[in-house]
């Protein structure tokens, strides 16, 4: 045993897949958008540059930002597209830069159905042609239902995807199943109002998720690791359950999925990002760190898949206590991993840890809302890495909010993902 384990032997263990998979350790980066790809979408250095600074951080785990499956289905600007091999090149420097430090990475792949700025696609797909709501109805248009032929076209586009993602490197995928793109508008009775076998009951609205999982897998076959984001609920009246969401991981678990990411919440209600609409998170919530832990622990005992909660751990003893409860087999961040990419390796190493992250503001709280700016603020903590540079966890919010209008206009306070 090492003095690293020693001193945390808990998050210094190696995690075992059911597959029979080896991650090093139990620190799990979870996606975040870079926004880093060409203007034609394609992986660029900076990618590989930032990568290369978080591999040699010491996550056991990472987890990149959107990868999306289809050139007319995008997020949002400078996301990476993986349709077809013609990036694969720069693909494999990605993948080796990711995995140099014996750790993992893992390619998350993502088709965002309605929830598109209008800017982006002005007629955008979903399982119903519902639009969203809570004022964000002026920033995505309403979309179109998708037909039965459409729906196995976009099914085969995610085991392509992954099938080419296996090919360069990478050590798994992660299906992107939270946060209101398409996979959860399919599993949301709020958003699909189908009467086909794609709608309506738990059983044909899980479908559609079931059936991404089950292409991919035939695509890479049973050593490859297949994991999935899923919302442990969407905190929305007429959403997608907890009990909902209960069934969903059984029946994933029972098709075999490797390790399941919870999360909670949409655009409509960012449960994800610890900003719960009308629902106050419980003081033992808070004072456990992570936002998900209560759910992860009913999960526990009803499947054995390996389990991730990201969302809100700030300090080693968070960290640790979440393990030793037995509800988490890793500990997720991301935030904190863009202002300290090097966190992990300082953990294990025994120092004392507490994150740097908080909330950020201009001191107007218009600014902020119109500058959306921690999702820029991060977003070019990011960009600094790409470019081989310090991040800077001081900068200044009125800086930020200056290089975000300077760089990209008006154009710039739209929004983004700060999560993926």
């Amino acid at each position: 045993m090492t003095v690293q384990e020693r001193n945390t032997p808990e998050l210094g263990q190696v995690l075992i897949l059911p597959n029979g998979h080896r991650i090093k350790n139990r620190f799990f980066k979870s996606a975040m958008s870079e926004a880093l790809s060409s203007v034609d979408n394609r992986p660029t250095e900076n990618l590989v540059r930032l990568y290369d600074i978080w591999s040699k951080g010491g996550t056991g785990l990472l987890v990149t930002g959107n990868v999306m499956i289809d050139p007319e289905a995008l997020g949002e600007p400078r996301q990476v597209v993986v349709e077809d091999e013609r990036d694969l090149e720069i693909l494999k420097r990605w993948a080796q830069a990711a995995t140099q430090n014996g750790n993992d990475c893992w390619v998350q792949l993502n088709h965002p159905g309605k929830q598109v700025p209008g800017n982006i696609q002005a007629v955008p797909v979903a399982p119903s042609a519902l639009p969203l709501g809570g004022g964000l109805e002026k920033i995505f248009k309403t979309p179109r239902a998708l037909n039965e032929e459409e729906i196995i076209v976009i099914i085969k586009r995610f085991a392509t995807s992954a099938a080419v993602i296996k090919k360069t490197g990478f050590s798994g995928v992660q299906i992107h199943g939270a946060h209101g793109y398409l996979l959860s508008q399919f599993l949301s009775p709020r958003h699909n109002q189908r009467e086909d076998q794609w709608g309506g009951s738990l059983e044909n609205r899980m479908r559609f998720a079931l059936e991404v999982y089950k292409a991919i897998r035939a695509a890479v076959g049973p050593e490859f690791p297949v994991g999935i984001k899923l919302n442990s609920a969407d905190f929305q009246r007429g959403g997608f359950t907890e009990e909902d969401s209960m069934a969903v991981v059984k029946a994933l678990s029972d098709a075999g999925i490797d390790l399941l990411e919870i999360s909670g919440g949409t655009y409509e209600a960012p449960a994800m990002t610890g900003k719960r609409k009308k629902d106050k998170v419980k003081e033992s919530t808070k004072q456990r760190e992570a936002y998900f832990l209560d759910y992860a622990e009913k999960v526990r005992k009803l499947v054995d898949v390996p389990l991730v909660v990201t969302g809100g751990f700030r300090t080693c003893e968070g960290m640790k206590d979440a393990l030793a409860s037995g509800a988490t087999d890793m500990i997720g961040v991301a935030r904190p991993l863009a202002v300290e990419p090097d966190l992990p390796n300082r953990i294990l190493a025994g120092e004392k840890f507490n994150s740097q992250v908080k909330p950020l503001t201009t001191g107007y709280r218009f600014l902020d809302q119109i500058a959306v700016l921690e999702i820029n603020w991060y977003g070019q903590q990011l960009a600094r890495l790409g470019k081989g540079k310090q991040p800077k966890p001081n900068k200044s919010c009125m800086l930020s909010f200056a290089q975000t209008l300077m760089n990209h206009g008006v154009q710039g306070f739209q929004r983004r993902r700060s999560k993926s």
